[in-house]
């Protein structure tokens, strides 16, 4: 079922819809979002500014309070690796750094196996992809050892301190020499000169002179070299470093090198060995004039003294020394450290002067939000009760009155709809109570003719003889005419005409038609023809509603066109499209044109409405009832076309009907 269309509503729809369209600068839309920009740029550049302020220092203490665990955590792991072969035991160390920071400590081995982890049980989440450091005492992360070392630092090799290897003393070594430090501790301090002793990581004893500076001691009878001489497992220790040392350079080319106790190359140097505190750079240091003779290595010959081979000689020293304490400390871990709820940086809470603050900003800015939307909200629905109270005195069946129209923004334009749709309501109750009069009028007419027949009979004034019969029928036949006319119109209007469409052969149809008027045409003295054209594009249509559509206009052209006049008939191809439906197979034009009087100009808009009548006398014998134009457009308009109306006063009028072509349809030949 296909459904009437109107289409003089879908021409005007584009144009309603081009002059409904406002720059977003003059549009209540663009003031709005102008004033929401506004506010809400003003709303985030407040908060923003606050929450910078106040979040910034307390971000910033938290995080140098997570970096501060993080190396402490760190560094006693490293210890533990620089004092320990392997990482067994190591599981109650982290869980007491878990404890102390309130963190989550997780060690794995490079190949990600757990060795330890202080989150045990369901609630242990998967560890993140990225470790937070790896934990190798021969290859010292500086940063985090720098943070947590206690100022004690790594060598130039990062090899930490920690890490004495072979160069650990016995028990009995570290009691001898301890004696002994003690001894010169208190020979120092009855020469006047503040000392104290300390224990390196090799559990090696040495004098610090308070102050730091070791000159202090050179003119006391306190000699310190006993301290510096080293025991029988060091020099042991030492050996076996300058043999991997020196094996390295000979695989480079070099010569060999004799290493001092402080791992330095060159002269002999009485001083601190592997893993003390105090100066590791791999440089000659000048020895104390009052350093034991015997304790001097025997002169050899040294290498030339370069740059290059310096480098060199603390890269092979560097890694003999790796080589030789691999095997006393534990391997490289992946360290991570975390929340113990899987975060990676821990939450920090506001402070209530912080909160006050930002809950301040927050009210004024929700303070300026709602300012601004009554403020906006006021100007906006002013206009809209104005619009209320019309459209109820409307229902209420008064006089439609118009709205004052503010502006040319969208209430504005709301306001001058609202007074076009009133004053069109008006016209359509002009119409309506004008169309109401019609049709009683037509009505009438032909009822009054039948009952005076019908009286006159009864009254014996005449009889009922064929003539008498014939004219009766004439008038019911005209009344049916006008019902059915109706009829067609009402179910237009509803949307429910049936149309049954299929393929027709234009031509033909028009011969039909022509051969339906021609008695008629003949008897008014008119010529009726049909002009051949070329074949066109198919045509889907209902034939039955199509030929009533051409009949009515063919009828009314028959109607006014004077004796010796012609109407002709005529179809053709147009590639242009008909209204607002889009076709592929073209657009067919049926025209009916007539010799008669013509339609004023003044009059042509006017020739589709129903009821109208270019004579105003309502005779049928100049006219017929004025539904049949109206019920040609409604059915066009059903089948997707439209229809318009050329006339010249006194020449003439030309009907044309435009329909959308059938689609992969075979055109028809005549």
């Amino acid at each position: 079922m296909r459904r009437a269309r109107g289409h003089g509503a879908r021409q005007q729809e584009p144009r309603r819809a081009d002059r409904a369209r406002l720059p977003l600068r003059r549009s209540l839309l663009g003031r709005l979002l102008a004033v929401s920009a506004l506010v809400a740029a003003c709303s985030v550049a407040a908060t923003a500014w606050i929450a910078v302020q106040t979040t910034s220092g307390a971000i910033k203490q938290e995080q140098g309070q997570n970096l501060t665990a993080d190396a402490r955590i760190y560094d006693t792991l490293l210890e533990y690796a620089a004092r320990n072969p392997t990482w067994d035991g190591v599981g109650a160390t982290v869980r007491k750094l878990a404890r102390e920071s309130g963190r989550r400590v997780a060690l794995t081995t490079q190949g990600r196996q757990p060795l330890a982890d202080s989150a045990t049980g369901e609630t242990a989440r998967a560890l993140p992809p990225q470790a937070s450091a790896v934990v190798d005492p021969l290859s010292v992360d500086t940063v985090l050892a720098a943070r947590g070392a206690d100022g004690q630092g790594t060598g130039a090799d990062r090899i930490d301190p920690r890490a004495v290897g072979p160069f650990r003393l016995s028990a009995a070594d570290s009691r001898a020499l301890r004696r002994t430090a003690d001894d010169k501790v208190a020979c120092l301090n009855r020469a006047g000169i503040a000392s104290d002793v300390v224990v390196g990581a090799s559990g090696r004893p040495r004098v610090q002179i308070v102050g730091n500076d070791p000159e202090r001691a050179l003119g006391t009878r306190c000699d310190l070299a006993a301290l510096d001489a080293p025991t029988r497992s060091e020099r042991k220790a030492l050996d076996a470093l300058t043999e991997l040392a020196d094996a390295c350079l000979k695989r480079q080319g070099r010569e060999g090198v004799r290493l001092n106790n402080d791992l330095s190359w060159g002269d002999p140097v009485p001083v601190a060995v592997p893993g003390e505190p105090g100066a590791l750079a791999p440089q000659p240091v000048p020895a104390p004039r009052d350093a034991p003779a015997e304790e001097a290595a025997p002169s050899v010959e040294m290498p030339e003294r370069t740059g290059e081979n310096d480098r060199a000689i603390a890269s092979c020293v560097g890694t003999a020394r790796s080589e030789q304490l691999s095997s006393y400390v534990a391997s490289p871990a992946l360290l991570f450290i975390g929340d113990e709820g899987g975060a990676t940086l821990p939450g920090f809470d506001l402070s209530p002067a912080n909160t006050a603050r930002i809950a301040g900003a927050a009210a004024l800015v929700l303070a300026l939000t709602v300012g601004a939307s009554v403020f906006a909200g006021a100007r906006l629905v002013r206009p809209l009760h104005a619009l209320t109270g019309a459209a109820q005195r409307m229902r209420d069946g008064e006089q439609p009155a118009s709205v004052p129209v503010s502006g040319d923004d969208e209430v504005g334009r709301l306001a001058a709809a609202f007074n076009d749709m009133s004053a069109h309501r008006a016209r359509l109750e002009e119409q309506r109570k004008a169309m109401v009069s019609d049709v009683a009028h037509e009505l009438r007419t032909p009822l009054s003719n039948i009952r005076g027949w019908l009286e006159a009979a009864q009254d014996g004034l005449a009889d009922p003889d064929p003539a008498f019969v014939s004219s009766l029928l004439e008038e019911a036949v005209l009344l049916q005419h006008i019902i059915d006319d109706l009829q067609d119109l009402a179910a237009a209007d509803a949307g429910a005409l049936r149309l049954h469409p299929e393929p027709v052969e234009v031509r033909e149809l028009l011969g039909q038609v022509a051969a339906a008027h021609q008695a008629r045409a003949e008897n008014a003295g008119v010529t009726l023809a049909v002009t051949e054209t070329a074949p066109g594009p198919a045509l889907s249509a209902d034939p039955v509603r199509l030929r009533q559509a051409v009949g009515n206009l063919v009828s009314n052209a028959v109607r006014h066109t004077p004796e010796g006049g012609r109407v002709t008939l005529r179809a053709y191809a147009s590639e242009e499209g008909c209204g607002t439906v889009v076709t592929g197979g073209g657009t067919v034009v049926i025209e009916v044109t007539d010799t008669g009087s013509g339609i004023p100009a003044a009059d042509l808009p006017h020739v589709f409405d129903r009821f109208w009548r270019a004579e105003k006398s309502r005779s049928r014998r100049t006219g017929g009832s004025g539904l049949g134009l109206a019920i040609v457009r409604k059915l066009v308009e059903a089948h997707g076309g439209t229809v318009e109306a050329t006339s010249t006063e006194g020449e003439g009028s030309t009907f044309a009907l435009r329909l959308p072509g059938a689609r992969g349809v075979r055109p028809l030949m005549g």
